[in-house]
């Protein structure tokens, strides 16, 4: 008897419901992306509880249903000019190392799901932004800018 074999579907693993998909968000003008797996949820901005001597871009702690988790700005994370929070302004809470950790945004725009043969490689600039970008996509006639979540929060993990 012949033994019949099993065919994976997309929902077997929940991470490969994940593959290619980003939450965009916008900081000034550009457009970013972050890998759904990181995401966990987004919140409206609350108080923060400053901490003393942390870098500028670090806002301080939130307690989220018992945990403490770290803000940090990531418009100033990006050198960007600091700007008054609005009723778009959120939190997107994103997990990396099992650690929760609360990036403020300007705004969130949506999920999209990237054709990996249309993404490019960053530019090799000097650039800040450039610096932690995993790959540049072109969708809907705008661009947007995928963050490699490990670059980008490199310097702070540790910190934190």
């Amino acid at each position: 008897m012949e033994e019949k074999q099993q065919v994976a579907t997309p929902t077997d693993d929940p991470k490969d419901d994940l593959e290619n998909r980003y939450l965009t968000f916008v900081i000034e003008d550009a457009v970013y992306g972050l890998p759904l797996s990181h995401v966990l949820e987004i919140i409206n901005i609350q108080s923060i509880t400053q901490v003393p001597n942390i870098e500028p871009h670090v806002k301080g702690i939130i307690n989220l249903r018992g945990k403490v988790v770290p803000i940090l700005d990531a418009r100033l994370k990006m050198e960007k000019e600091e700007r008054e929070y609005d009723d778009k302004t959120c939190i997107i809470v994103i997990i990396i190392h099992d650690m929760q950790v609360g990036l403020i945004v300007d705004s969130v725009s949506e999920v999209i799901t990237s054709d990996q043969t249309k993404m490019a490689a960053p530019p090799r600039t000097m650039s800040i932004d450039s610096q932690f970008l995993s790959s540049v996509v072109e969708q809907d006639d705008k661009v947007i800018l995928n963050i490699d979540v490990e670059k980008f929060l490199q310097s702070d993990l540790y910190g934190l």
